[in-house]
């Protein structure tokens, strides 16, 4: 027979990062239904970050701390947006487990007690919480939030080569270890797709199950606009762009070097009219061209800080632009016996395309591999369940 205790040493702990703006009407039922799923084998810890409420949020939460041992009370002097509060909150955890929870209520916290078995089990790094896989009551709302929130995942899992359902969900539970591992930038709603893509960076394991949602209407509160979506598909660029899947970067290189090739086009023309030879405008074209195909690289694909005090990089670089830049003017040269000027240069540009792409990927930004991540020994182990 299966044994009844508890399998592990001692209770797992979880730490409950609560962010909070203008929200004193959910607080204190929030805060009282995450402690209410402690039990001998949980215990919780929670973090309430007030981002500088202009309500009496911040007085609450100093209530509840005073009322609870459990609870912390930390507070912004200015509004600095989601994101930059669950950071706060992060740095303040100290549970073998990190969860988020809304102060509005829209997630269940007992449904934290199902994400949290994976983790406790060994099985999993991170688990996820969707909405659109559960069986239990949702609010229904609006169409149109469900076909931006669809849309953002499916966009991120092409970028993070994930099979996510709802990359824009609150309910996330890590490991803290695998947390420490993360540095947060973004202030506001851009968490949600910064966090997805740094998770899938470093190739934990991830499980998803399905939540409860209980969604507000804009009159009852509500955050989360159209602007938050535009930069979600800004931080889903920013983050996974330079992690992304080969054919994912190859595709953004097309956009990267759509610039550099009209350059390259432009500055050939303009010194062939002036009086120079293919010979010299096509390499000096070509050169001008790397120039800026460098820069929106750093900027865009590969990095997002450019190292110019980095001279080996710089000098790779220009090693491999020269030597790319002779079957460019050989090429430029073959298709100028067929064609005019303008042609004979894109053409050049175009049989290059790829072996620039490939020479900019594996040779001047070789990204390290990431491989599988493996978890820190844990502190508790597995103990005999009985048979």
């Amino acid at each position: 027979m299966a044994g009844t205790g508890n399998p592990f040493e001692s209770p797992a702990t979880l730490s409950v990062v609560i962010p909070c703006y203008n929200e004193e009407r959910t607080l204190r039922e929030c805060v009282e239904a995450v402690l209410g799923i402690q039990d001998e084998n949980l215990g919780v810890d929670i973090v309430i970050v007030d981002d500088c409420s202009t309500d009496r949020s911040h007085a609450v939460a100093l209530e509840l701390e005073g009322e609870y041992p459990q609870v912390r009370a930390v507070r912004h002097s200015r509004n600095r947006g989601k994101g930059a509060a669950l950071r706060t909150g992060f740095g303040r955890a100290t549970g073998d487990f990190v969860a988020v929870q809304d102060a509005d209520l829209e997630y269940d916290p007992e449904d934290l007690k199902k994400m949290l078995a994976p983790l406790i089990q060994g099985r999993a790094d991170v688990v996820i919480g969707s909405r659109f896989l559960s069986t239990g009551m949702h609010r229904v709302l609006y169409f149109w939030h469900y076909v931006g929130n669809r849309f953002l995942t499916f966009l991120s899992n092409v970028f993070s080569d994930l099979n996510l359902t709802d990359m824009e969900t609150c309910y996330k539970v890590f490991r803290r270890d695998v947390l420490d591992k993360i540095q947060i930038r973004e202030n506001r709603f851009g968490f949600e797709p910064e966090i997805i893509a740094k998770i899938a960076h470093l190739r934990v394991r991830i499980f998803e199950t399905g939540v409860s949602y209980y969604g507000r209407t804009y009159r009852e509160g509500k955050k989360i606009g159209f602007r938050d979506g535009l930069r979600a598909l800004y931080c889903i660029l920013k983050y996974n762009s330079h992690h992304a899947p080969l054919p994912v970067q190859f595709f953004l290189y097309l956009f990267v070097g759509g610039p550099a090739a009209i350059l390259n086009l432009f500055v050939f023309l303009e010194l062939l009219s002036a009086g120079a030879g293919p010979a010299a405008s096509a390499p000096a074209a070509f050169f001008a061209a790397a120039c800026l195909n460098y820069f929106l690289c750093i900027r865009v694909l590969f990095r997002h800080r450019a190292r110019w005090d980095f001279p080996k990089e710089i000098l790779i670089y220009l090693a491999a632009v020269a030597v790319l830049s002779g079957p460019d003017l050989a090429l430029t040269g073959i298709f100028l016996n067929y064609s005019g000027p303008a042609i004979a240069k894109l053409l050049a540009s175009a049989a290059v395309w790829i072996p620039n792409f490939l020479v900019r990927r594996f040779v001047v930004f070789p990204e390290p591999a990431s491989g599988e991540w493996r978890p820190q020994a844990s502190a508790r182990k597995l103990g005999k369940t009985g048979t």
